[in-house]
């Protein structure tokens, strides 16, 4: 396989770049947020019911008052403060949109601005409003480019075999890159995942990386017009770049106001159930076992589960948002990832 197809046939799709698949894919960022809560609260509860029924201590523990109390105390005390923390923080984030109005006026300037360079660039009128579509324009607009590429090629007989080999495996690859991400991005909605996840599907690094490289290597052997549709094809990647930035970095404002919603939803039930294990729950009340498994240790189980909720549900919004903060780090052709490029490991 030629140097162009080696790692973009390889690590175009997030599952192919990820080191556990697909599952670790789910968990990390494209599972639902509640339901990747609710499995590492299932988890907590099946570990610790284990852990009391066939770990070493014995359960004759919880009979007393001093574990309880000593248990759901800290928690009542996390919930307070970790919602506390967590709005003071969402204050922050918000806090970029309240300005004057000279700040309001210079970002309007610089957004119109860059929409009407990538307007300019894509040869549309008026670019759309919706994240997706914009975006979806810019990756089609790419896939044509890639295909201009190939048309002229075709046009090329004295072309040397290896360039011709090299730049066609590379537009085929952005072509059907191109209708794949396309075709993912059409009709989502901003504010869920969809479009971040459809976004991330595009690695517009390792393309304008592969696309600089072989332009260059093979430009005194390109034609006029093959070269011209490899500006034009740069250029769209280029864009492609600060846009997914400026929508990604929108999209993590929005996780956070979710996430304060579901926090002030989840503690009030929370600090409620562990104040009632703290104030009035008698583990004697409920002796007896059910399939082996000790009353009191069950209920005491799922209260903590109830207790640290709130928690659960941070964690997988922010486990989310600091997986694809990684994942984005780099703008440009920089790629963090390991990669394995060969011999190509020298500036030319």
């Amino acid at each position: 396989m030629s140097e162009s197809g080696r790692n973009d046939e390889t690590a175009n799709t997030i599952a192919d770049r990820v080191r556990g698949g697909k599952p670790a894919v789910w968990f990390l960022v494209k599972g639902n947020r509640l339901a990747i809560a609710g499995t590492m609260l299932g988890t907590a509860y099946v570990l610790l019911i284990a852990l009391g029924e066939f770990g070493p201590g014995s359960i004759s523990k919880l009979f007393g008052p001093d574990p309880i109390f000593a248990l759901f105390t800290p928690i009542v005390i996390g919930i307070i403060m970790g919602v506390s923390l967590v709005l003071t923080f969402n204050q922050l984030v918000l806090s970029e949109e309240l300005g004057p109005v000279g700040d309001q006026r210079e970002r309007m300037a610089e957004a119109m601005e860059f929409r009407r360079d990538v307007e300019a660039a894509v040869g549309r009128e008026t670019s759309p409003p919706e994240p997706s579509s914009f975006l979806r324009g810019l990756v089609e607009t790419t896939g044509t480019h890639a295909q201009t590429i190939l048309d002229r090629l075709e046009a090329e007989s004295d072309l040397d075999e290896t360039a011709r080999e090299e730049v066609s495996e590379y537009a085929h690859g952005i072509a059907e890159d191109a209708r794949r991400v396309t075709s993912d991005l059409e009709g989502k909605q901003f504010g869920t995942f969809d479009v971040v996840a459809s976004v991330l599907e595009y690695n517009y690094s390792w393309k304008t990386y592969t696309g600089r490289r072989i332009r260059n290597r093979h430009a005194e052997a390109l034609s006029d017009e093959t070269l011209e549709a490899f500006e034009n094809l740069l250029s769209d990647l280029e864009f492609f770049g600060p846009a997914r930035e400026h929508f990604k970095t929108l999209y993590f404002r929005w996780e956070i106001i979710n996430i304060s919603r579901a926090l002030v939803y989840v503690s009030v039930p929370a600090l409620a159930v562990s104040a009632y294990m703290i104030l009035i729950f008698e583990t004697g009340d409920i002796a007896g076992t059910t399939a082996g498994v000790d009353h009191g240790l069950a209920v005491v189980g799922l209260a903590f589960a109830i207790g640290v909720t709130p928690f659960s549900i941070f964690l997988s919004y922010i486990l989310r948002i600091v997986t694809v903060a990684k994942w984005t780090l780099a703008i440009g052709p920089f790629i963090l990832r390991e990669t394995d490029r060969g011999s190509d490991v020298e500036w030319e």
